[in-house]
């Protein structure tokens, strides 16, 4: 009994060794990393990957705030330009499917992208397509964004006029 006990251990234990060594196995190795795909047009971006990677947001916005409220425009740091760049060649979008540029590091950070709720994901000739005027879309989004509290329905009416 001893001895069958014994050679029963050694089988499973070789088994389970076996097992562990498998590629067939799910690996351990965290959350999936997100789809990064090269641009298709450009030679560089317009700033460094890593700068672009932890401060995109902030350039958009900057650029948001100058081109709607200030009327100055340039192409540096313009979503149309982004998207011109780094729309995926399968899709034609930065945000039509789960591997798109955009999309693929927004949904591993957990973040919702609003921009495309507005502006269209792929390249055009004429960029926005808001359903207000631009100045107003864009204003009611800053004070949303900058509310220690939640905006009141009356003040958005209040901005809409």
């Amino acid at each position: 009994m001893k001895r069958l006990l014994a050679v029963g251990a050694v089988v499973l234990t070789t088994a389970a060794l076996a097992w562990a060594g498998s590629d067939a196995q799910p690996k351990a190795s965290g959350a999936p990393k997100p789809v990064i795909t090269k641009a298709v047009k450009g030679e560089q971006c317009v700033e460094p990957t890593d700068f672009m990677r932890r401060n995109h947001m902030r350039l958009l916005s900057h650029q948001r705030d100058e081109t709607v409220i200030e009327g100055v425009r340039t192409k540096k740091y313009s979503l149309k330009e982004c998207i011109n760049c780094h729309a995926s060649e399968t899709t034609g979008s930065v945000a039509a499917a789960k591997d798109d540029f955009c999309v693929s590091c927004h949904s591993y950070a957990a973040v919702k992208i609003d921009c495309f709720d507005c502006h269209s994901t792929k390249p055009q000739g004429s960029a926005a397509m808001h359903p207000l005027n631009a100045e107003t879309a864009h204003y009611k989004h800053k004070l949303a964004a900058q509310a220690a509290s939640k905006v009141s329905a009356e003040e958005m009416a209040g901005v809409a006029q």
